[in-house]
C-alpha cells in the first residue's frame, strides 16, 4: 500500500489506503476511551495535540505506549483496545469498516476494561 513519489521538491508517501471515515476526538486530562474492539473495522488513531495513553491485548499480552503529536497508531479489527488522556487531547481517527458513520455497529463492549 505503501505508494512513494519523489521528485527534486520532496516525498510524497501514502500514510493510508481508502477511509470511510475521518473522526476528530477531543478528551480531557484523566478520561478513558475505548475498552471495546471493532469485529470488521480497522482503525488508526493520529494524535493532533496532547498525549495519549494507547493500550491493546495482543497475542503476547497487554500493551501500553504514550503517544504525542504526529504518532499514529493502528488497531486492527478484533484488537481489544483502550485510551487513557495524559493530557488534555485531539485524536483524528481514521477509519476503515462497517464503524464509519454508524459507531456502535462494529463497536462490542468489554466486560473487564484495560484502563479504568
Amino acid at each position: 500500500m505503501a505508494d512513494t513519489f519523489e521528485d527534486h521538491r520532496g516525498r510524497i508517501h501514502d500514510l493510508l489506503g481508502p477511509v470511510d471515515a475521518v473522526t476528530e476526538i477531543r478528551t480531557l486530562a484523566g478520561a478513558c476511551r475505548g475498552n471495546h474492539y471493532h469485529g470488521r473495522t480497522t482503525q488508526w488513531a493520529y494524535v493532533v495535540s496532547g498525549e495519549m495513553l494507547f493500550a491493546s491485548v495482543q497475542d503476547d499480552g497487554l500493551r501500553e505506549e504514550v503517544r504525542g503529536p504526529g504518532d499514529l497508531v493502528c488497531e486492527p479489527a478484533g484488537v481489544r483496545h483502550a485510551w487513557r488522556a495524559v493530557s488534555n487531547c485531539t485524536v483524528l481517527v481514521f477509519t476503515s469498516g462497517p464503524r464509519s458513520g454508524a459507531y456502535e455497529t462494529d463497536t462490542v463492549r468489554l466486560e473487564v476494561p484495560i484502563l479504568t
